[in-house]
């Protein structure tokens, strides 16, 4: 294959991470099409120079494919669709999927002799418009191997090759539920600070420097949570997503993690209060009210 074919690259899924990356593609000289079901998410990315098109079914047998998709379920229907055409060297699913998908994908690709590999990623939107999110990624050498030249572009070398096909799922659900965990207990911990009559923001800045400190902690809850802004780009519907999934996946392989399942039903129940579509750091309206001026689920926000 020659050059400016290597560098043709399909991004399936336009929303805010999506859109960030194949902007980053497209800034690295990489030759991006993008699609989305979305008029409105392929009228952004075009603002950005990117080309895009209605039509999923235009974008098989591209050399490369990055997916940022919602779901596993939407990942299993992309992927044969994908591969309908020859000429696909490797398919890269960012998406926070379930390990037994990206198995059957790793699978399907090879048959025909394609590269997927599992490939889910933190940093938000700002490390995808940066090109410097992290990666944990699932895949065998050889398809990590024909997909690097794209994870490089995304994440600037910050990878982790965790294991085989389905284990970068794995790791990238452990790593939210930890995170959803974090959120949960330093939210009612800034909550017994303030009951106390310490300043949420200065409990937080201790904490954060010392042993019980976080990325939480030092970052989430002063930039979103005590402002009441609430805007990190990630939803609630989501994180309640991916601890419930990763409940699931240690339950299948006869694990009881039971903080994590009080955790992963903490997160049901704030999701059933607030809405799918509330910022993931809303998690503190649901477990210590008092500390975000956006108040309790239901109340009216502070002015």
């Amino acid at each position: 294959m020659n050059e400016p074919q290597n560098r043709r690259v399909a991004v399936i899924g336009l929303g805010a991470m999506g859109g960030a990356m194949a902007a980053t593609l497209h800034q690295a000289g990489w030759d991006v099409t993008g699609f989305d079901p979305s008029e409105a998410a392929r009228t952004a990315a075009e603002k950005s120079g990117i080309g895009t098109t209605d039509s999923l079914s235009r974008l098989a047998g591209i050399p490369y494919a990055v997916l940022s998709l919602p779901a596993a379920g939407i990942v299993e229907t992309t992927v044969p669709q994908l591969l309908a055409e020859p000429g696909t060297t490797a398919i890269i699913d960012t998406t926070t999927s379930e390990p037994a998908t990206s198995k059957r994908m790793a699978e399907l690709a090879e048959i025909h002799g394609a590269a997927f590999i599992d490939a889910p990623v933190s940093g938000g939107r700002d490390g995808a418009a940066t090109g410097t999110l992290s990666a944990f990624v699932g895949a065998t050498d050889s398809a990590l191997a024909a997909a690097e030249p794209v994870l490089l572009a995304l994440t600037g070398g910050n990878y982790s090759h965790i294991g085989g096909p389905g284990s970068g799922n794995v790791v990238k659900l452990l790593n939210n539920v930890l995170a959803a965990a974090n959120l949960a207990s330093v939210g009612e911990a800034l909550g017994v600070a303030k009951a106390y009559g310490i300043d949420p923001a200065t409990a937080a800045a201790s904490i954060s420097g010392a042993s019980g400190g976080s990325k939480v902690s030092a970052n989430m809850y002063p930039n979103w949570v005590l402002t009441g802004s609430h805007d990190s780009g990630f939803s609630m519907g989501l994180m309640a997503r991916d601890a419930a999934l990763a409940v699931d996946v240690a339950e299948q392989i006869g694990e009881k993690p039971a903080l994590l399942v009080t955790v992963a039903n903490q997160w049901q129940e704030a999701l059933a209060a607030l809405g799918p579509k509330a910022d993931f750091t809303e998690i503190a309206r649901a477990v210590a009210p008092a500390i975000t001026p956006a108040g309790a689920p239901g109340s009216t926000p502070a002015a």
